[in-house]
């Protein structure tokens, strides 16, 4: 008789035994390991390879737009040698300036040019208008900054004949790996330039003390990482990308751009909410998103209590899920983002 022959069976077994090296201990004191993870971290990105190819912004001002209710702005900046990443700003023309920002990420769509609303493609409107993540943040008293992620839309790489979608960034991912990079790191780093961005345009009417940062998906995913690693973020609202990786990057196919190699050696997802607490940190999951699945986030949501308790701040993370799957909801979603900033003072 033949066996039966399962080519997941190893890695399976090796994930059930898995504990990370880095786990969340509340016995253990707190700060050592917080500075643990943060430094372990930024190693598994990439992020201080990316750093020692650092480069002068030279920011370009492409267009201007005027509407009844914000401007928009098309720029461009360097981020590193080699890499110029494409940005609008919309300044509201409404409420109280200096305005807070909302940097705005999108996943795997075909573009940033959704979150202001412009269609380029027969499928955006899949996409529009509940990806509009800019033009919400105008409607609700924010300037948002919406960058393209690197490998998604105009950055994709020549070899994608496609406008967009899934798996669109998969080259440019494999070979920030074979670099020693992670794509992840890298759109990381393009926000934490994009942040140094708003302060060289020195427009006069953002308060760059005040930003949050949201997407969905793939842009979910960078948000939350991006509010890990860069302090100047103030709120983060990832939607439908916090999971822990047992349930669903390891038991699930992802675009290859999820992946941090070794991460599953030191830590789970929930344990790096360490690095936005004590800042306010709301995570967004459909009820029935079929890759990040619900059961697997509100796993990892109980022990990200545990750790903004063990901060001091048990009051500033929430869950909040969202009556669609792997979506982005608006009706469900600003009311607990302004809930929030509002306990901000913004």
């Amino acid at each position: 008789m033949m066996k039966n022959v399962n080519g997941d069976q190893c890695h399976e077994q090796l994930i059930k035994n898995q504990t990370g090296a880095l786990a969340f201990d509340a016995e253990k004191p707190y700060a050592p390991w917080r500075h643990a993870v943060r430094e372990k971290l930024f190693e598994l990105l990439g992020l201080n390879r990316i750093a020692e190819n650092a480069c002068p912004l030279s920011i370009d001002m492409e267009e201007r737009v005027e509407t009844d209710t914000y401007t928009r702005i098309r720029f461009t900046y360097e981020s590193e040698r080699g890499n110029t990443v494409p940005a609008y700003l919309l300044i509201p023309k409404t409420g109280k300036k200096p305005y807070p920002v909302a940097i705005a990420l999108q996943g795997h769509t075909t573009g940033f040019h959704n979150s202001v609303g412009i269609n380029r493609y027969e499928q955006d409107k899949d996409s529009q208008p509940d990806d509009c993540y800019g033009l919400q943040a105008v409607e609700h008293g924010f300037a948002a900054l919406c960058i393209e992620q690197r490998g998604m839309g105009e950055t994709r790489s020549p070899r994608y004949p496609g406008p967009g979608g899934v798996h669109q960034c998969s080259f440019t991912a494999m070979t920030a790996l074979q670099l020693g990079r992670t794509v992840i790191g890298e759109r990381i780093w393009d926000v934490m330039r994009g942040i140094d961005a708003l302060g060289e345009l020195d427009l006069g009417v953002l308060d760059i003390e005040k930003i949050m940062i949201l997407g969905n998906s793939g842009g979910g995913t960078a948000a939350f990482y991006a509010a890990c690693c860069e302090e100047r973020i103030a709120y983060a609202a990832p939607s439908c990308a916090f999971c822990s990786y047992r349930t669903s990057i390891l038991d699930i196919l992802h675009c290859v751009c999820n992946n941090i190699p070794n991460i599953s050696l030191w830590f789970e997802m929930e344990d790096l909410t360490c690095l936005i607490a004590p800042r306010p940190l709301t995570i967004l999951t459909g009820r029935e998103d079929p890759i990040f699945p619900l059961y697997g986030v509100e796993q990892s949501y109980a022990v990200t209590e545990q750790i903004y308790a063990a901060a001091g701040a048990a009051d500033k993370c929430r869950l909040v899920t969202m009556p669609k799957d792997h979506h982005f909801c608006p009706d469900e979603a600003w009311p607990a983002i302004m809930e929030e900033t509002k306990k901000l003072g913004w």
